[in-house]
């Protein structure tokens, strides 16, 4: 029987967004196949904690202060990487978000919602916010690609894993820039994958449903702890009726980055989402 077994011992893998709960995880589960691995996050205290954590459980990582969307800041990153573990075999561009400013309060617009005071409506939209929500989330993605890739030119082994969403089928409503924004990080995996497949670099992305997390905990949950109107929603459009634990994305990681078992396997984005993009409605 063909062994499976994922080898990942001394690859160095690079994850922004490592100090989140997600890409945290991604990051401690890595680490336990003898990967060296980088934690790039714009809270630094975040990712060397998380890093720490990791060391004291056995395995080799270290926190890098990073904004992904300056390159100098990658760069400076980078450098630090390379002078610390080699170079980059693996990114994982987790770095993404939403922000209040690219967001409508009401779902759905009715007439004079534009002139009430106490609500956002679409024509109130701040193009600031909206360029921060798109540029965190794409050139957030792409500029690290630029930086890491480089490293895997005539390399084996080498694989880009994006973040995409639920978003990117289908655009969940008041958060058009972010929604707007996964959809082109889908794309832009499979460009990324047609693009670099002469020199066996593969990109895939996967795309998370809803994950309950500290970043989200506000949006779906009261103070009290009741499920606020939009859980409610959500989890009613998710067959499985719950809501994903971050462990659960583990083992599409595992798979996209196991060379025995995915490596005909690029340009693909995988939902896990306990039915959410498969349900009508109805």
């Amino acid at each position: 029987m063909k062994d499976y077994s994922l080898e990942l011992e001394n690859k160095v893998i690079v994850i922004t967004g490592a100090g989140g709960v997600l890409c945290g995880e991604f990051a401690s589960l890595l680490a336990g196949y003898k990967a060296k691995v980088a934690l790039l996050d714009l809270n630094e205290e975040a990712a060397k904690a998380k890093a720490e954590e990791i060391v004291k459980a056995g395995g080799t990582a270290k926190g890098y202060s990073c904004n992904v969307l300056e390159k100098e800041s990658l760069k400076r990153a980078h450098d630090a990487i390379k002078q610390d573990f080699g170079t980059c075999d693996i990114l994982l561009n987790g770095a993404g978000g939403n922000n209040p400013r690219a967001t409508t309060t009401n779902e759905y617009f009715t007439a004079g919602d534009d002139t009430k005071e106490d609500l956002i409506s679409f024509f109130d939209l701040d193009q600031k916010g909206v360029e921060f929500v798109f540029n965190l989330n794409f050139i957030g993605t792409l500029l690290p690609t630029q930086e890491f890739a480089i490293d895997m030119i005539g390399k084996d082994g080498c694989s880009i894993i994006n973040i995409s969403s639920m978003n990117a089928y289908t655009p969940l409503t008041k958060i058009p820039a972010y929604s707007g924004a996964k959809a082109a990080i889908s794309n832009f995996t499979q460009w990324l994958a047609v693009h670099f497949s002469k020199e066996n670099i593969r990109v895939n992305a996967i795309a998370p449903g809803f994950f309950s997390t500290k970043q989200n905990a506000a949006l779906l949950f009261n103070e009290d702890g009741t499920p606020t109107p939009r859980t409610e929603k959500i989890l009613a459009a998710t067959p499985m009726g719950r809501f994903g634990e971050p462990e659960e994305l583990n083992g599409t990681l595992l798979y996209l980055l196991n060379e025995k078992m995915s490596g005909f396997v690029t340009g693909v984005v995988i939902p896990i989402d306990g039915g959410f993009s498969a349900y009508s409605g109805v």
